[in-house]
């Protein structure tokens, strides 16, 4: 990294706090609508954010670095962390009496789109507060899918070059110009949200409900309005719209911004997406009958609640109906196995990802069968195309990091005194980016309002892993990264 790059990413930095700032003014606005105080919290914090990020901006304009890898990936982690902070801003500064570190958690929670919350009482908390944890939300998902499609090619695990694997399309990307694809994506992700919110509207929610669980749950995040999540509303009809919108949300927007924009029917049969609709279908069956059997519950309720749920898991957005935990010992075992599998490559889900599923149970089928057949040569495959071995090394290395954090993780929860189901679900469901975790303080019917400081600041880092995908982070640790 040199002067210029360095002075480059600040510039790039600016531009997004400025964006950042404009976008406090929408909770202003909300409480200002609903005659709260905390209007003129959210508007000095936009002021000041926004003053800073343009001292910043005009002070290193003009700088034009030569576009590379290392410049990409250390960007995309300066804008996580600007994010983050700015999105504890106002939370610090809030009536809620958070902690700096318990702001920092509850933004990273939100811009990785986790759903974590060390927040009690949500069903008084003021409106623009709610808002703002949905909005970055929002912003964290559109984040995310850009991460997945742009940036993560370079590391070979993911991402636009994937999609080459996953599609017949010839070209070197699906669209030809960057704008045109980013002008779809927004379009589709918006489309998403309003009907999202239309659908909540008219299946029981009130208009402020509808449309901070929409955001929540087009972004796969699962923060709500009210403590009890879903189980507020016990209504099945909203069940099944969120089960439906978080599955939809959880495929690659690439194959729906193809399908909508260019009627490519083809992207829709992409191994992934039936993989993932596969085993959530699965899951959520095993889980209904056993939910049916076990606790004597109609089968139609039981299947509702266990869709849902399972959907919420899968997907990483962490909307609960209830407390699932409490129906027996195989539901609590599925919850924990389905929180490290998550959705699809290019989605706004979190965890392991199908395709990587995928190539990892070819690249075992291939390894039995050349134990029969040593001289035979049998190819990696996602679907009928074979794998680059580069692409096979990245996902390996990828899911060896992903299981040695978790344990590292675990084991540090366990010496700041956590009992060993709270460790390793708590340090898995941030990895993942799922939301809640197994156990009484913070599975389904709690939260993180009582993890300490210390812990939640492990808890933080491990988010923003996740969500960068692990590798995109630790690769700034290489000496060899900051040589000239």
């Amino acid at each position: 990294m040199n002067a210029t790059q360095l002075r480059a990413s600040l510039y790039i930095a600016g531009l997004c706090g400025i964006y950042l700032a404009a976008a406090m003014f929408l909770p202003a606005a909300i409480d200002l609508y609903y005659g709260n105080r905390d209007w003129q919290l959210f508007a000095a914090c936009g002021f000041m954010v926004g003053s800073f990020s343009l001292a910043c901006t005009l002070a290193t304009r003009g700088s034009t670095p030569v576009v590379s890898k290392r410049l990409a990936f250390f960007i995309v982690n300066v804008l996580w962390a600007l994010f983050s902070l700015v999105g504890a801003l106002p939370l610090y500064l809030s009536p809620l009496g958070l902690t700096f570190s318990q702001s920092l958690f509850e933004s990273i929670s939100a811009i990785t789109t986790t759903g974590s919350t060390v927040i009690a009482g949500l069903d008084n908390a003021a409106p623009g507060i709610l808002f703002w944890r949905s909005l970055l939300h929002w912003m964290g998902g559109i984040g995310i899918v850009a991460l997945g499609l742009f940036v993560l090619p370079f590391l070979r695990v993911g991402g636009m070059s994937f999609f080459k694997l996953e599609s017949s399309d010839t070209g070197d990307k699906p669209f030809a110009k960057l704008a045109t694809f980013t002008r779809a994506f927004l379009a589709v992700y918006v489309g998403l949200t309003l009907a999202c919110t239309i659908a909540y509207d008219m299946t029981g929610m009130g208009h402020f409900d509808a449309l901070n669980h929409a955001m929540a749950t087009v972004a796969t995040g699962g923060f709500s309005t009210h403590d009890a999540s879903f189980g507020y509303f016990q209504s099945l009809p909203l069940m099944w719209v969120g089960t439906v919108f978080m599955t939809v949300c959880s495929l690659p927007f690439s194959i729906m911004i193809l399908f909508a924009v260019r009627r490519r029917t083809d992207t829709l049969f992409d191994p992934q997406v039936g993989f993932f609709l596969g085993y959530l279908c699965v899951f959520s069956g095993l889980l209904g009958v056993y939910h049916h059997v076990h606790n004597d519950v109609t089968l139609p309720v039981a299947l509702t609640h266990s869709f849902f749920n399972i959907s919420s898991i899968l997907s990483t957005t962490g909307f609960a109906s209830e407390d699932y935990t409490l129906w027996g010992p195989f539901a609590v075992a599925l919850a924990l196995f389905a929180t490290f599998l998550g959705g699809c490559s290019g989605s706004t889900a979190g965890g392991i990802k199908a395709y990587r599923v995928l190539i990892i149970m070819s690249v075992i089928n291939t390894g039995l069968k050349k134990l029969l057949y040593p001289n035979a040569i049998y190819p990696v495959r996602y679907g009928r195309k074979s794998v680059d071995p580069d692409i096979v090394k990245g996902i390996f290395l990828f899911v060896s990091l992903y299981m040695a954090i978790w344990v590292a993780g675990s084991l540090i929860l366990t010496l700041l005194g956590y009992d060993l189901l709270t460790a390793i679900s708590a340090s898995i469901t941030c990895l993942s980016n799922v939301g809640p975790g197994i156990g009484h303080v913070i599975g389904p019917a709690g939260n993180f309002s009582t993890i300490s400081d210390p812990a939640l600041n492990v808890l933080s880092v491990l988010m923003l892993l996740g969500r960068l995908e692990v590798l995109t982070v630790l690769v700034l640790f290489l000496p060899i990264f900051w040589k000239n």
